[in-house]
């Protein structure tokens, strides 16, 4: 009876005090996102470690959502209804740069659901971070328990971003303003080409080839006069001969434009190119036969010309005591033949044997173009990629300055030996090039009969030969454009996106920069 009364005493408290207060118990967890939903489609969780502005440095739940278009609708679900007074420091939605998104926020499902969208459409090809964070309360004045981040990457923005010209006019336009990177950004004392557009004084001795055949076009597109590009020539002909170290008339791979110094290019490359110089005698004999008037200042530049290009002693370049037949690419006063590279194709290096087996003096005999260069028909291919025979060179072709570079000064229509005719060669190359980006086997994001070309540039990751066997996402605007001769309707299909649907992104200063990966957004503000 005792232990009855007791218990009927306390019931009677507990319902008095019941009655005094009779507010719903809250009970003090936290709460968290049940799923993030973006255009009605789902994707998993992963857990990351990251660093918000608003958060700082700790691991977060991770929705990533790809391709999005630019008016997206996120859905985020919560276990619990939102406190809206919270929302303005608990949520943010930025750019990677860390520019704030303004946008706009609904609710449903009594406020346990949160509709975010952007006040506005965002930019193509960028990606933004909306990140939850703790500061964000319930309705219970409880705060999230892990704070989620939903990493979106938008989609292409196919609107022109540049007026609609001619195709004739973009051409032009195109031309003029890649010519201007050997012309007004051509070094101040030499005159010759940088090696790229921070490289100071750091001059490419191949690229100055390049250059001086870029201002052949220059002058012919009436860009600049002739004498503007006789006066240019003529000092960079001037430096070369007078300021800069030549090796049995060879020149190193990069020279200092101010001084005329050799710059090594890596270790045990401090000598002699015989690649880069034969571009160089490219460009210079292209010029050569361009000043053809009779003058004191034509026949000059000729003079000048003809000195440096008689000078190169091509055959002792065979003389490598590695026992190889072939030309040798490298020699260096402190290191001789230690780097003992043999030119041999298909590559890039078609030119140098040319220009060796013509050279008036020190010329090169046929058996050191078919032993060197077609390494006795070893470079032959004969193989099928989609369904296009290629006659020489690794599997699907290479990269596509192979079938650019020799091809500036040589012309491949009726240029054949014993191994292939070089107008199939190149045609060849080069669609199976587009084909490989057309089939995007490994299903980067972008690659399309508008967006293709793979060779040597940078890349997010530094620098790469890229080609369909070495292919990280990278795409180089200069690898369709200039494949132009083969593939003239894929490459202005190219030029015409690059220059309407990604200008934004990639089109400045001089023309195209360098590369872009679309799949990891990223775009290269560096020219070469």
């Amino acid at each position: 009876m005792k232990y009855l009364k007791i218990s009927a005493y306390l019931f009677i408290i507990f319902l008095f005090s019941c009655k005094k207060n009779n507010k719903p118990v809250q009970v003090k967890v936290g709460f968290n996102v049940d799923n993030v939903i973006l255009n009605g489609t789902f994707k998993g969780i992963t857990k990351v470690p990251h660093t918000t502005p608003c958060c700082g440095t700790g691991t977060y739940k991770a929705y990533t959502y790809v391709s999005t278009d630019l008016n997206p609708s996120i859905l985020i679900s919560f276990s619990t209804p939102i406190n809206k007074n919270s929302v303005t420091n608990g949520i943010s939605f930025n750019d990677i740069k860390g520019g704030a998104v303004s946008y706009s926020v609904s609710y449903e499902n009594n406020d346990s659901v949160m509709v975010i969208q952007p006040n506005a459409p965002l930019s193509g090809i960028t990606e933004y971070e909306i990140t939850v964070g703790p500061n964000l309360q319930s309705t219970y004045k409880n705060s999230l328990q892990i704070p989620v981040i939903v990493f979106l990457t938008t989609a292409i923005d196919s609107t022109d971003k540049f007026p609609r010209i001619s195709d004739s006019a973009l051409l032009t336009l195109v031309e003029q303003q890649t010519f201007k990177y050997f012309w007004d950004f051509g070094h101040p004392v030499s005159g010759m080409a940088r090696e790229r557009n921070t490289s100071g004084d750091v001059c490419a001795t191949g690229g100055t080839g390049f250059g001086i055949m870029s201002m052949i076009v220059g002058m012919y597109r009436n860009f600049i006069s002739r004498t503007e590009g006789l006066d240019r020539i003529q000092e960079i002909v001037s430096f070369l001969q007078n300021k800069c170290t030549r090796y049995h008339g060879a020149f190193p791979h990069w020279i200092n434009g101010a001084t005329g110094a050799t710059v090594p290019f890596s270790a045990q490359d401090d000598g002699a190119d015989l690649v880069e110089t034969s571009y160089l005698m490219m460009g210079l004999l292209c010029a050569r036969q361009y000043f053809n008037q009779h003058s004191a200042a034509e026949d000059s530049l000729r003079n000048d010309i003809n000195q440096l290009w008689n000078n190169v002693e091509w055959a002792w370049f065979v003389s490598s005591p590695s026992g190889g037949p072939g030309l040798y690419w490298h020699w260096s006063p402190n290191y001789g033949w230690e780097n003992n590279q043999i030119i041999s194709g298909w590559n890039e290096a078609l030119i140098t044997y040319i220009l060796a087996a013509s050279a008036n003096q020190d010329s090169i005999s046929k058996a050191v173009y078919d032993n060197g260069w077609a390494r006795n028909g070893a470079m032959k291919n004969g193989k099928q990629f989609y369904g296009i025979p290629l006659p020489l060179g690794p599997d699907y072709g290479g990269p596509l300055f192979f079938s650019q570079y020799s091809f500036l000064g040589l012309d491949p229509h009726g240029l054949s030996d014993d191994y292939a005719h070089y107008w199939t060669q190149d045609t060849a190359q080069t669609k199976i090039n587009y084909l490989y980006c057309v089939n995007n086997p490994q299903n980067y994001y972008g690659y399309s009969p508008l967006c293709w070309g793979l060779t040597a540039s940078d890349d997010n990751n530094g620098y790469a030969v890229h080609s369909p066997t070495n292919d990280d996402g990278v795409i180089s605007p200069t690898a369709a454009i200039s494949s132009m001769p083969y593939s003239p309707q894929q490459s202005m299909d190219a030029l015409k996106f690059f220059y309407y649907t990604l200008g934004d992104k990639i089109w400045g200063q001089y023309g195209f920069t360098d590369a872009f990966n679309l799949t990891d957004v990223w775009f290269a503000n560096s020219y070469l």
